[in-house]
């Protein structure tokens, strides 16, 4: 059975328990929750050592970091190192998007490595062992594709982007909208090339059932994928966009009758002023299940720091409602990401999501701000380190740039703290900092 499935009878399995005491939130609210289908707990009992993780309504705004080799890089090292980083700097989730080297070996590792749920677009594989024993990504089969899809999920993998929405008719939606930049999904763009190939409907969306016989038997949770979101400011909530996201409205409702647990990804790049309109559309027209965002990123032009470009917009639509965060790394758009980009990236969206869970009102969620504020107050500069997001930044800032008094380099003798801690009769906190 599924998690979803244990949650309509009622009962509470140790995934969910552990979820419900990391998130402080009632175990029977928790049941209602998943059994509603407002949360999902991707868990793959497969996947070795895995730290259960819950995802929507009421809980925490988590964030994801993608990784995975490419044909130009293919190593597995700095996809390890990647790895690491993004457990040591709290990633909730990661995701595999490998499409150069040998793929299982890659997602095996990290899999072994990876205590939290892993995430893969089986569509990459598939597509890429197409390519190798038939020639091209069209000639792919059906079976190949469903081939690829068990495979990942007998070696443990707990969620996985599916492009189901992404019919003829959506397609003929694009045709006629005359977009800037058409399909920027890589995923998408596998299936539309496909499809106007073959003359055949997507098959993740005329053999859903099949699909959703799997997701059940192996207890994966399904990530309905945007296969046309935007990828242009330009073609923001558009007809194609719409198209689909009304199509996955309809396939959520199959998963639940199916058992299965379903989360739904969003755009792309949209303005600021649409952000929170997207969101609650998707809550919408999806019936509150779980939704997940990339980004979103609000402007095109800023290459090189899309991750705060992406954090921007994450922030808006994570406190509109959007419960997931796919992060962005200075290094979207340019290039594969290196250990550093995933660190970077990572941090912009963890402020994002944490910002958000401040105006969502979560247990706890300021908690952490006003112990920050309050050893800020005190230059309490060991106090500040343990609690800042990156502490090694700031252990390096602030040993490279020390200031000969308590406070820092900014203001040294001059600064506010320490002036009106003294003057407002709390002599001894401002001096709490000193070496």
């Amino acid at each position: 059975m599924t998690q979803f499935e244990f949650a309509k009878q009622g009962t509470v399995t140790p995934a969910l328990r552990a979820v419900a005491l990391d998130e402080k939130i009632a175990v029977d609210d928790l049941l209602a929750l998943v059994a509603e289908g407002r949360v999902v707990v991707p868990f793959n009992p497969r996947h070795p050592r895995l730290r259960p993780m819950g995802v929507g309504h009421r809980l925490r705004t988590k964030v994801n970091v993608n990784i995975g080799t490419s044909k130009d890089f293919q190593n597995l090292e700095d996809e390890l190192r990647k790895t690491d980083i993004a457990l040591e700097y709290g990633t909730d989730t990661i995701m595999d998007l490998s499409t150069g080297g040998d793929l299982k070996k890659i997602r095996g590792m990290i899999l072994d490595r990876a205590p939290v749920p892993l995430g893969t677009v089986p569509i990459y594989q598939a597509a890429i062992e197409a390519i190798d024993r038939r020639g091209s990504i069209v000639s792919l089969t059906v079976d190949d594709l469903f081939a690829a899809i068990e495979a990942q999920a007998q070696e443990g993998v707990d969620f996985m982007t599916v492009h189901c929405g992404l019919t003829l008719r959506a397609v003929e939606r694009l045709k006629s909208q005359g977009r800037v930049a058409d399909i920027v999904s890589r995923g998408g763009a596998f299936h539309l090339a496909w499809s106007l190939h073959n003359g055949k409907e997507n098959p993740l969306y005329e053999h859903f059932d099949r699909l959703l016989e799997l997701a059940r038997t192996y207890d994966f949770t399904l990530s309905l994928g945007d296969g046309l979101r935007p990828g242009s400011i330009l073609d923001a909530t558009d007809r194609p966009q719409i198209e689909e996201l009304l199509t996955l409205g309809e396939l959520v409702k199959r998963a639940w009758a199916a058992g299965v647990q379903v989360m739904v990804e969003g755009p792309g790049h949209i303005p600021l002023d649409q952000v929170e309109m997207n969101v609650k559309l998707q809550k919408r027209v999806c019936h509150g299940a779980p939704f997940y965002v990339l980004g979103p990123l609000v402007t095109d032009i800023g290459a090189g720091y899309d991750h705060i470009v992406g954090a921007i917009g994450g922030a808006i639509a994570a406190a509109a409602g959007a419960d997931f965060l796919c992060y962005v790394t200075p290094a979207e758009h340019l290039g594969l990401p290196s250990p550093d980009d995933v660190r970077e990236g990572l941090i912009a969206s963890r402020i994002a999501g944490h910002a958000a869970d401040i105006v969502k009102g979560l247990p706890g969620a300021l908690e952490r701000d006003l112990r920050l504020s309050q050893a800020r107050k005190k230059l309490d500069w060991e106090g500040q380190q343990r609690l800042a997001l990156d502490p090694r930044k700031f252990e390096s800032v602030r040993r490279d740039r020390r200031s000969g008094s308590a406070a820092c380099s900014m203001c040294g003798d001059y600064c506010a703290m320490q002036l009106v801690s003294k003057f407002l009769g709390n002599p001894g906190e401002a001096d709490a900092g000193k070496c």
